[in-house]
């Protein structure tokens, strides 16, 4: 299965607690830190609702 790799770029002060919470539940613990995730529906919609606070590829 392929991979999906996902880097916090801005930060989420200001932004919905709903936000940050998603943005926690992906692993993320520092601003410019990277985490690796299976290519699953789930981590997309995680990835789509905080799409203006991080970047993400897929990794085969």
């Amino acid at each position: 299965m392929a991979k999906i790799k996902a880097k916090w770029i801005k930060s989420a002060i200001s932004f919905p607690e709903r936000q940050k919470r998603t943005i926690k539940a992906l692993g993320f613990r520092k601003l410019n830190s990277e985490v690796e995730h299976e290519d699953t529906p789930q981590i997309r919609g995680m990835l789509e609702h905080v799409r203006h606070l991080v970047k993400w590829e897929v990794v085969e």
